[in-house]
Order: C-alpha cells, then sequence, then structure tokens
C-alpha cells in the first residue's frame, strides 16, 4: 500500500525500482550527441535517432573498456541498463558496453562463417602441421606501412638477426583487404621460398579487422602449402584466419617470437655452450700454467746443472779415492798377517837336517838288506811267508833264501827245535 502523499524522493526512488525491474539489460542503438568527458573519467552524452533522444551515463570503469574514440555523430549501439536518476528526476540509460552500429550482425556472421568453416574441417587439430624449428626464410603477409610489421622485424632482429625475410604486401583492413590478403597467402606458397608464413596485423575493432573474417582468407590459408602463424590484433581478438591457422599468437610480436623460437633458443644455448667452453678452457689453462710453473721450479739452468754435476764427481772421486786408499791398506793389513802366519809355518832346516839324518840313520839300520849285506839271509815258506820259527817248518819242506846278493832252494832235512 502507498502513503497517501510521497515525497519526491520516494517518488523517483519507487519509479527507479519499478523501470530497473521491468527491463532487464539490453542493447540500444542511436546517435551520440552531446559527448562530454568528465575529469572523474566518466562519459555523459545523449543517444538519440530521428524521434527521441535519451541521456546516458557511461561510468569510468565501463568507458575504460572501450578501444575506440567515442565523438559525436557516431552510430553506436549501447548494452544498457534502463533506470532513473533520482536527484533529477531524469530517464536514462547506464551503459555497460559500447560497440559501433552493426556490429551485432558482424558478430552473427563472424558465428555463422565460423560453424560452417568448423564443419568443413578447417579448425580440426590434425590438419594443423607443427612449425619448423629452425625455418630458413620467413614470409609475412601484412602491410608494408602497418606498425605490426616493424614490431615483426625488430622482434626478428632481435632475436634471430641473421634470418632473412620476405614480405608479400597487402591491405589488411577495407573492402579490398580480403581479396589481397588471399592473393598474398597464395603467391607465397606458390613461390615456396620461405618456409614458414606469418599473418600479421595491429589491434583495432571488430569491422577494422573484418578482412580477416572472410571466407576466402580462411581458406587461403588452410590451402597454404607453408605453415602458417596468424598474429592479428591483440590478445582479446579472434579472427577467423586465427583458428584456421596452423599456429594462432596473440599479437604480432609474439608470432615472431615464435617463429624465431628455436634459432633464439640455439642461440641462447650456444652461448651457455660458449661460457662452459670458455670456462672449461680458462680451467685447463690455468692448470697447464699451474703445471708450467711447477716444471719450471724444477728446471736447471745448464750452469747450475754443470755445476752440480762438477760437484757430484768431485764427491764421487774423493769417494772412490778413499775406498781405493782403505782397499790398499786393508790389503796390507792382510799381506802383513799372511807374513806372519808364513814365518810361522816356516821350517827350522838346519833341525829339520839334523832329525832327517837320525831317522835316515834309524832307517838305515832297520834295513833288512843292510842286514843281508852283514851275512843275514830272509826264509820264505813256499807260500811267500817269512820264516820266524822252526815250528813254521816241515822236514821235506822246501824254501826260498834270500841274501844280500841273490838267492837259493833248500829242503828241510831236519828241524832243530830251540
Amino acid at each position: 500500500m502507498l502513503p497517501e502523499i510521497l515525497s519526491v524522493a520516494e517518488l523517483n526512488r519507487l519509479a527507479r525500482s519499478l523501470i530497473e525491474r521491468e527491463f532487464p539489460l539490453l542493447w540500444i542503438a542511436g546517435e551520440v550527441s552531446n559527448l562530454t568527458r568528465a575529469p572523474s573519467g566518466h562519459w555523459y552524452f545523449t543517444l538519440k535517432d530521428a524521434d527521441a533522444q535519451v541521456r546516458c551515463a557511461m561510468f569510468r570503469s565501463r568507458a575504460q573498456s572501450v578501444s575506440w574514440r567515442l565523438e559525436n555523430g557516431q552510430q553506436v549501439e549501447a548494452r544498457a541498463l534502463v533506470t532513473l536518476y533520482e536527484a533529477r528526476g531524469e530517464f536514462q540509460l547506464n551503459v555497460e558496453a559500447l560497440r559501433r552500429a552493426g556490429l551485432g550482425k558482424l558478430y552473427e556472421a563472424f558465428l555463422r562463417l565460423k560453424e560452417k568453416l568448423a564443419a568443413d574441417g578447417l579448425f580440426a587439430e590434425e590438419r594443423k602441421r607443427a612449425l619448423p624449428r629452425f625455418p630458413r626464410r620467413i614470409g609475412i603477409v601484412t602491410s608494408p606501412r602497418a606498425a605490426a610489421l616493424r614490431d615483426v622485424l625488430v622482434t626478428l632482429g632481435r632475436r634471430a638477426p641473421t634470418l632473412p625475410c620476405v614480405v608479400y604486401p597487402t591491405l589488411v583492413q577495407g573492402a579490398e583487404a580480403a581479396g589481397q590478403i588471399a592473393d598474398a597467402i597464395r603467391v607465397a606458397g606458390e613461390r615456396s621460398e620461405c618456409d614458414l608464413l606469418l599473418l600479421v596485423r595491429g589491434g583495432g575493432s571488430l569491422e577494422d579487422l573484418w578482412s580477416f573474417n572472410e571466407e576466402a582468407v580462411a581458406r587461403a590459408v588452410a590451402a597454404c602449402p607453408i605453415p602458417v602463424i596468424a598474429g592479428i590484433g591483440h590478445e582479446t581478438d579472434l579472427t577467423i584466419a586465427d583458428l584456421a591457422a596452423d599456429r594462432r599468437a596473440p599479437t604480432p610480436t609474439a608470432a615472431a617470437e615464435l617463429a624465431s623460437a628455436g634459432w633464439f633458443e640455439a642461440a641462447a644455448e650456444t652461448a651457455q655452450f660458449g661460457v662452459a667452453l670458455r670456462s672449461g678452457m680458462r680451467a685447463s689453462l690455468e692448470r697447464r700454467m699451474q703445471r708450467v710453473d711447477l716444471l719450471a721450479r724444477r728446471l736447471v739452468h745448464p750452469a747450475e746443472r754443470l755445476a752440480r754435476s762438477r760437484q757430484r764427481l768431485d764427491h764421487l772421486a774423493s769417494r772412490l779415492t778413499g775406498a781405493a786408499d782403505r782397499l790398499a791398506a786393508s790389503r796390507q793389513g792382510r799381506m802383513a798377517d799372511l807374513r806372519l802366519r808364513l814365518a810361522r809355518a816356516r821350517p827350522n832346516l838346519e833341525r829339520q837336517r839334523t832329525l832327517l839324518a837320525a831317522l835316515a840313520a834309524g832307517l838305515t839300520a832297520l834295513n833288512p838288506q843292510a842286514a843281508l849285506a852283514r851275512g843275514y839271509a830272509l826264509v820264505r815258506t813256499p807260500d811267500g811267508e817269512l820264516v820266524r820259527s822252526h815250528r813254521q817248518l816241515a822236514e821235506g819242506m822246501a824254501l826260498r833264501l834270500r841274501f844280500a846278493e841273490g838267492g837259493a832252494n833248500a829242503l828241510v832235512s831236519k828241524i832243530i827245535p830251540d
């Protein structure tokens, strides 16, 4: 139940609640006029057509998302919340998003073409080719005056300065751009002078990028015999050409980085290898220098070596002389000892002669021959036994007699006992 009397504020509050409840977010088309950009960053303008107008407010947080410059006289489409500004009781739109008029139809066309080409298999992952890790030459399809070309060349010059590039010039915006882009892609494929192709353009609105949403461009990209990297617009921009390409990069610069990744990584690895090689060579050189220092300490000047050799020779000569002297002294002592022993062992010849004469006289006295010479005789039995007793004899026994000169045989005729 409403009270009998409402304040203006209460009325406007009720009206605002009713309006916002009855009208959801919706798109409204019209022409921009009375545009004001407040220091706070909010935009205020009027949206009108031939028969009516409505005040609009677009707050800073929403205005910052508009990528193009809003101007009076532009035909736009605003996604807005219908409301009432209570303080003034003014009917207005709180704008959430803006796009140029006709973009809704373009987006619908984008979706229809995307669905059609997807059904034809142009976006299938299995048909997309791997990018060469070390491309020998890179082709660039873009406008020669585009900032995107400068960004690509600067990036390639920084990451792979020796990698040659070929530019296939084309328009990238306007009614004739799609046909030229498709022709440039076909020319690059027919020439086959590059092994990787970049399709690039800087950022812009959906209308600005629409050439890359044409079917002719998408089919030229899919039919190109060279792997294609698409780097169109900003990261948030998505075109049909991006979907048809073998690889999508968020920006032209990113496309150049992706194309040169192999060479850039190889250069980094080569630099690392160079550092490791220099470090290894330095360590090896230091080891050899240390070895040289060690050998230098062991290296002796020839004069010093000769002096040492002379000193050693003198020492050896001294040792040899001492050894010879000691050997001579030892042998002289040995000789004296032998003389002494010889002197002790030498016989007394006078005494030995006297003794020898006595022995000779004794032998002479015992010599049987001497006894025989004195008239004795040696008697032997037939067996040769010397007869010393009559008991050895028998009558009739033959005996042999030996005299000092000659001998005789005899027979025992009679035995005479003692």
